[in-house]
């Protein structure tokens, strides 16, 4: 089984050296080691989108505790004391950004 790229000006990969693109060890998936640039040539991420992006599915942030350690209980009353300091604000959208963004309450 083959993977292909394609790109709209590949003559302008420097050398074959700069290709860091591989199968990825999970199946149907591709792996590179570097920063990828959507929308920009200087990406300061390992993924930068510059423009909006549409999700069909979920966001995954994952949080298991079989990847940490040293897991313990804080103080309560002194969480809910930094909590305090915190700076809360409310805010309204600009309309032109919610009906761009298809925000109806603003």
């Amino acid at each position: 089984q083959k993977i292909f790229f394609q790109a709209s000006n590949p003559g302008q990969f420097e050398n074959d050296s700069d290709v860091l693109w591989q199968r990825g060890h999970v199946p149907e998936t591709i792996a590179y080691h570097g920063r990828v640039g959507i929308n920009t040539d200087a990406p300061d991420k390992a993924l930068v989108v510059c423009g909006n992006v549409k999700v069909m599915g979920r966001v995954m942030h994952p949080s298991d505790s079989r990847a940490k350690q040293n897991i313990r209980e804080v103080d309560t009353n002194e969480q809910l004391r930094r909590i305090a300091q915190m700076r809360l604000v409310e805010y309204d959208y600009k309309p032109e950004f919610a009906s761009v963004m298809g925000i109806k309450d603003t």
